[in-house]
């Protein structure tokens, strides 16, 4: 696939599928080298983080729970700026190690509002692995996820978990907004 149309949008090809693999095993080596017997939750957020954990959860061996939880701050194409729990955590995590997967850190406003509820819920540690990293867009000075696929510039992707208005998630590579 080197381009289509969502919606009213064209999408071409940034990362094929076979890229998106590497990353995953990439991040999967990193965290069993860490977090090897720390007994781990792995909180995925939900919709677009969905492809990323299930392939990474595959390549992680070391013994761990996952739960998951949804959250809202996009509406189309861009941030509303503001974090809405949707699915709420249910397990106890107090004193243990939890490692947030994300699909997308943008300006990581959204991952801020979801370390300080897990923080308030007494966790031990909490860490980020992100499939995708936009350096560029972050407004947390200094900060940057523990676990990082990839670092890319401040385009709109679809694919791999990641949606335009809904759609595009099925898409086994990762895609960016043609500009006109």
């Amino acid at each position: 696939m080197s381009r289509i149309r969502i919606l009213d949008k064209e999408f071409e090809t940034t990362y094929d599928e076979g890229k998106m693999q590497e990353v995953v095993n990439r991040v999967a080596e990193q965290i069993n080298r860490d977090l090897d017997g720390k007994d781990p939750l792995f909180l995925c957020v939900l919709n677009g983080a969905f492809m990323f954990a299930s392939d990474l959860m595959k390549r992680v061996s070391i013994p761990l729970n996952i739960s998951f939880v949804k959250l809202a701050s996009y509406s189309g194409m861009s941030s509303t700026g503001t974090m809405k729990e949707l699915i709420g955590l249910n397990e106890d995590i107090k004193g243990r190690t939890v490692v947030i997967v994300e699909d997308v850190v943008d300006t990581g406003m959204t991952i801020e509002g979801l370390k300080k509820q897990i923080a308030a819920k007494g966790a031990k540690e909490i860490l980020v692995a992100t499939l995708l990293f936009k350096p560029g867009s972050c407004q947390i000075e200094g900060w940057r996820p523990e676990y990082v696929g990839l670092d890319i510039p401040n385009d709109f992707i679809v694919g791999y978990g990641l949606d335009y208005d809904g759609y595009g998630r099925n898409i086994p590579e990762i895609m960016t907004l043609v500009k006109d």
